[in-house]
């Protein structure tokens, strides 16, 4: 996360891709019920309270609408934001509500997700939002019939190519997501969901060993070390490693877990920091000095590492190599930290070094 990207002072809400269907749903239904164009509508969330949505495009005819409403994310650096999401809507004989997946939107192609394998990634929480405005209406202007949605998102697949969705199984398209509507600017929540939801997946597919990496570099190079693990083996962490660790403690069908770490994220880990955005922990420089005194080394050197602004210099003081013992002791501590939440199931771990050499953990 780019920190000088974020906005000064307060930052804005936004809206969910769930909400800008349930808005587009309503919008189009309204539409064809009234016959006339809609502008606006007010879609309740999950949290009681109610927004107002503003009405991108709408087209209907007596038992068919089309509508769309651009997503706004507020000051969230979202990969949907601006995004149009809309929906076909038609009227059937039927009384049932059927969800589709349109233009842009996933189908499930893996077990362990909320939805079954088939079924559009459209999830629980905006399913429901969509049925209860559905149902509402239905019920005001007492009408017998069902009502067929197809959900689109336009570009939905290109946007999906820079998320995860495929790591999970959900192909060609993006979910529909949300649980309370709203979009929080730069919350862990997301992230931290999308950590759950690959585990699961993983769980699911009979996985019983993950590699858990910070991000897209890290997990690189651990793919040579591990090239015949699956590809849902494979969790970002991001900046939760803790958030992790205890959703593995969670799930006693993982076994074995193997931490690919960078030395920034695992000075703190070492020093017992589980959350390791650089707005939230910073390292200890004192303490990685008496890493340094405990493997004896004189106070030249400690007084370096004191003197560093960052912890990726390092390894200019200490050459990154499976037998330095300053490494060894560092990863030590690391593996401490970790057994103290996941202390039932087998760990390794790697520190990831820029240009992908390694050093093994080796316990003794």
């Amino acid at each position: 996360m780019d920190l000088k990207a974020i906005p000064k002072g307060p930052l804005r809400e936004g809206f969910t891709t769930g909400t800008s269907a349930t808005a587009a749903v309503k919008a189009a239904l309204v539409s064809i019920i009234k016959q006339k164009k809609q502008r606006t509508v007010k879609v309740q969330l999950p949290i009681d309270k109610i927004l107002e949505i503003k009405i991108h495009s709408n087209i209907y005819e007596s038992n068919w609408a089309k509508c769309s409403v651009i997503k706004d994310a507020g000051d969230d650096p979202d990969v949907t934001n601006g995004a149009e999401v809309g929906c076909e809507l038609k009227l059937t004989k039927s009384k049932d509500i059927i969800f589709l997946g349109g233009e842009g939107v996933g189908t499930v192609t893996l077990p362990g997700l909320e939805l079954s394998v088939g079924e559009p990634a459209i999830n629980p929480v905006p399913r429901q939002m969509m049925e209860s405005a559905v149902k509402k209406l239905l019920h005001d202007y007492d009408l017998e019939c069902g009502v067929m949605i197809s959900v689109f998102v336009t570009n939905g697949k290109k946007l999906a190519k820079r998320t995860l969705n495929e790591r999970v199984g959900i192909m060609n398209g993006l979910s529909i997501l949300g649980t309370t509507g709203v979009v929080k600017p730069y919350s862990s929540a997301s992230y931290i969901a999308s950590i759950v939801q690959g585990i699961d997946v993983a769980i699911a597919n009979t996985i019983d060993e993950l590699v858990i990496n910070s991000g897209g570099r890290s997990e690189k190079y651990l793919r040579q070390l591990f090239p015949n693990s699956q590809e849902q083996a494979f969790i970002h962490y991001g900046n939760w490693i803790g958030e992790t660790l205890k959703k593995i403690k969670e799930s006693p069908p993982i076994r074995k877990v193997t931490i690919g770490i960078m030395l920034g994220k695992a000075v703190k880990l070492a020093y017992g920091k589980t959350d390791t955005h650089s707005c939230i922990s910073s390292w200890n420089k004192d303490f990685v000095a008496n890493i340094a005194k405990e493997c004896g080394y004189d106070s030249t050197k400690q007084n370096a590492i004191k003197d560093l602004n960052m912890a990726g210099r390092l390894i200019e003081l200490f050459p990154l190599e499976q037998k330095a013992l300053f490494y060894q002791k560092l990863l030590q501590k690391c593996y401490e930290q970790t057994q103290i939440i996941i202390n039932k199931t087998e760990l390794d771990i790697y520190l990831i070094g820029k240009d992908g050499d390694y050093i093994k953990y080796i316990k003794k």
